[in-house]
Order: C-alpha cells, then sequence, then structure tokens
C-alpha cells in the first residue's frame, strides 16, 4: 500500500514496515495487468498521488474498495475482541503483506498460512509470529524454518502434525542438517473427523502424538488444532451439530493434554494455543472453545475472508449473515469487464473469463452498468471461459462496462499481481486510491 498509511505501520512491531513501505516504490510496467500502459515508469506512489479515475485502466479488472475493507476490518477485529479470542488471519486469502499489516496492528496476534512458499513471502517481510496451518514434512523446508528461527529470536512459528509418523519424520529432518538448531520448532497436534481432511481420527490417536512430540528433541508442544469447515455439511442445523460434537473433542483433547502436563512448556511461556475456525463457522468455534480459554490457554481463530468477503459464497455463510441484527459484512471486492460482442439475442460476451476472475464457488454476478445504473433482475453469467464471460439476458450494448460481484475472495486474488482500490466502488466515478501487491 501507499505512503499514507504510514500511522498504521507505526502501529505494529509484528511485521518490517519499512519493507512493506518499499512496496509504494516499485515500478510499473507489462507485469501489472491492471494498470494502463500510460501508467509504466511511474511509481506506484506516484500513480497513486495522480488519483487516477477507475474509467482510466482498462478492462478485465478486479477491484477493492477501501471503505468496505476498513469497514469489514474493524468490524472482526471488534467481535474478536467482545468474544475474548485471538485472530491470526489466514494470509493466503490475499497473500498481500500490507492487507496482513492492516490486519496485524488491528489487533491480530499472528499470521496463518498453509505452505512454505507462502511463509518465504512471510519471512521476506518481516512477520514475527506465523501459524502454519500444516504439517511440514519437507526436509530442506524444516532446516530452512530452523535456521530462520535461529537466525531471528524474534521469529516464532507454529506447525500442524497428526501421526507419529510425521513426528519421527519431522525430527529426523531437524537433527540431520549441519548444523543443530538451538530452537524447537512449536507444533499443535492436529484432530480431524471423518471424511475430513487431515488430523488424527481419534482423541487416542491424538493423544499418542503429542507424546511423541514431548519425547521428539527438536519439537515443542504448544497445543491442539483442527479445521472445522471440511465437516460442515446439510442444512445449518445439521451442520451445527455435526461440529459442535466435532470441536467439543478439540476441547477434550486440549483438557486431556493439560491434566497429562503434556502443555506445561509451552505454559511457561505462554504460547499454549487450542485453534480453529474458517470464515464461515467462527461463531460455533467460539461458543464450544471459548470456555478453554484462560490464563494458561489462547482460543485463537484463524479466520481468512473476513477482511474482502464477497457477494457469494461467504456473504451467504458468514456467522454475521446468520445471526439477526448483527453488524454485517461487506463484499469488498468487485469485477469490471467490457461487452465485446452480443453476436445473438439475449447474449453478450465479456472480456474477463477464468484467468480474471474466479468461479469456483459460483459464477460471477452482474450488478450494473458503470455510468448506467443497475442491471435488471435476470441477468446472469452462465458460463466463463479463459478469457470471456458468457452474459444472459442483460441489457446491455457493445462497449458498455459491466460491475460484477464475485463469489471466493482466495481464488480472486491469486489471479492479480496487482489490485487497485478504489474509494468508492458503488460511485459513478470511482477514484484509485491504492495499489495492493500480492505474492503468489
Amino acid at each position: 500500500m501507499t505512503l499514507e498509511h504510514t500511522e498504521t505501520r507505526a502501529a505494529t512491531g509484528e511485521i518490517d514496515a519499512e519493507r512493506v513501505a518499499e512496496l509504494a516504490a516499485e515500478r510499473l510496467d507489462w507485469r501489472f495487468k491492471a494498470v494502463p500502459a500510460s501508467a509504466w515508469g511511474s511509481t506506484v506512489a506516484g500513480f497513486v498521488a495522480g488519483r487516477p479515475a477507475l474509467e482510466d485502466l482498462g478492462t478485465p479488472l478486479l477491484t477493492l474498495d477501501a471503505s468496505a475493507l476498513e469497514h469489514n476490518l474493524r468490524t472482526m477485529a471488534g467481535w474478536c475482541a467482545a468474544v475474548g479470542v485471538d485472530l491470526a488471519p489466514h494470509g493466503k486469502t490475499t497473500m498481500a503483506p500490507a492487507l496482513w499489516e492492516r490486519q496485524l496492528a488491528a489487533g491480530a496476534r499472528a499470521i496463518t498460512l498453509a505452505n512454505l512458499s507462502q511463509l518465504g513471502v512471510a519471512r521476506a517481510f518481516g512477520v514475527r509470529r506465523v501459524h502454519l496451518a500444516n504439517t511440514v514434512l519437507d526436509p530442506a523446508g524444516l532446516r530452512w524454518i530452523a535456521a530462520e528461527l535461529d537466525r531471528d529470536p524474534d521469529f516464532s512459528v507454529t506447525s500442524w502434525v497428526d501421526s507419529v509418523r510425521a513426528v519421527e519424520l519431522m525430527e529426523e529432518a531437524l537433527g540431520g542438517g549441519p548444523v543443530e538448531p538451538s530452537r524447537t520448532l512449536d507444533v499443535c497436534v492436529e484432530l480431524g473427523g471423518a471424511g475430513g481432511r487431515t488430523g488424527a481420527r481419534t482423541l487416542d490417536e491424538a493423544l499418542a502424538v503429542a507424546e511423541a512430540v514431548t519425547t521428539a528433541r527438536h519439537l515443542r508442544l504448544v497445543g491442539v488444532s483442527g479445521y472445522e469447515g471440511a465437516l460442515a455439511h446439510g442444512s445449518v442445523a445439521e451442520a451445527v451439530a455435526v461440529l459442535e460434537s466435532y470441536l467439543g473433542d478439540l476441547r477434550e483433547l486440549h483438557d486431556r493434554l493439560r491434566d497429562g502436563r503434556l502443555l506445561d512448556a509451552a505454559d511457561e511461556t505462554g504460547d499454549a494455543v487450542i485453534t480453529a475456525g474458517g470464515s464461515a463457522w467462527f461463531d460455533v468455534v467460539v461458543r464450544v472453545l471459548a470456555p478453554a480459554s484462560d490464563a494458561r490457554t489462547r482460543v485463537m481463530l484463524r479466520s481468512g475472508a473476513y477482511l474482502i468477503h464477497d457477494d457469494g459464497f461467504y456473504r451467504g455463510v458468514s456467522p454475521f449473515a446468520r445471526e439477526e441484527g448483527a453488524v454485517r459484512l461487506r463484499s469488498a471486492m468487485h469485477g469490471w469487464a467490457r461487452v465485446l460482442s452480443r453476436p445473438e439475442p439475449g447474449l453478450a460476451l465479456l472480456d474477463a473469463g477464468k484467468r480474471d476472475l474466479p468461479c469456483d464457488e459460483g459464477m460471477p454476478e452482474p450488478q450494473f452498468v458503470r455510468g448506467r445504473g443497475p442491471l435488471a433482475a435476470g441477468a446472469r453469467v452462465s458460463a466463463l471461459n479463459d478469457q470471456h464471460a458468457f452474459l444472459r439476458d442483460a441489457d446491455v450494448s457493445v462497449g458498455d462496462v459491466v460491475r460484477l460481484g464475485l463469489s471466493h475472495p482466495c481464488t480472486a486474488f491469486d489471479k492479480w499481481t496487482l489490485i487497485p482500490v478504489v474509494d468508492d466502488a458503488a460511485a459513478d466515478g470511482p477514484v484509485v486510491v491504492d495499489l495492493v501487491r500480492t505474492f503468489f
């Protein structure tokens, strides 16, 4: 983000503020499909300082809405503070260090990531606390993590493990390098569920994994972890029942580790944690797990999509949408596409496709035509090709620019290396006020 956010940078020491600020000096060129050729050669800061109009940018395009970003950031931070849980937002959603910085400044305890390449981005930008919501078994990657821990005493990372064999492999890799690590790698025992993703399938299996961790020289047990989203199927009532049962088991695993004194090492440093919570069911997570929070254990959510939200999947499943009277999140992302062709009645072809917009959790939603207003009910996108969208039953003309609501931010951001932020995506003439750099 640009230099206007220096007050946010000053508020947090959890990321290298100077390194993030350097992004404003990056030169724009052909690598960034979001900016027009007329901007090539300018710096990010210089381009934004000219307050370019959205209509000066080409199509296809993905934009962020500045006011929606701020609203979502404050809404989630306030909710977590009110219910007394930590937040380690999943950074894979955006892979944008400037947005991570804002989340950390708003009170997030750490950034959650999913793999080694994402961790590499975090280290490049000096993120101090990382929760790696996955098991790392790559020997070279484990030795690199150990070297990073030894190099930077302010850096901490927590990984997951769900089998005794994985513990053995991690221990073998960490002890097999040319230099003996001086710090242990923190790990959480992951509990899964039948039909879910990774994770030990029974409490006894998870306890055996925990015992193995406590006897390993290079690992330290700091808590328990899980992901509830893969288990939620059927109606809301059916999903909640399944989730409450699973989360109850996760809490019991924590309690049994505590009773068995297997978390004593984490207690000494205040690092003990119980963590779950995607972006769809964090209210259920808090209801079941919050009682486990005390002076020794933190309950930590990993919700990632809340900052961007959407006009599709998360709009329908967000806890704030289910809770009557709650302040709702707002979609901060939109697609923009131009009508290229009207080859037959009822069909228009737009210049945005799968290479530009997400479609894995629903097709883009046509909302309005720039300069003309909302589209009538019934307009829809029926399909996406690589570079085209099939817009049906919409009153549009060749050359019109259509704003599209999108579903699933995780598969929107990965298509753009640079994303313009506009002051108001619903205005007649939105103005670009920032550019967000991503690293996928």
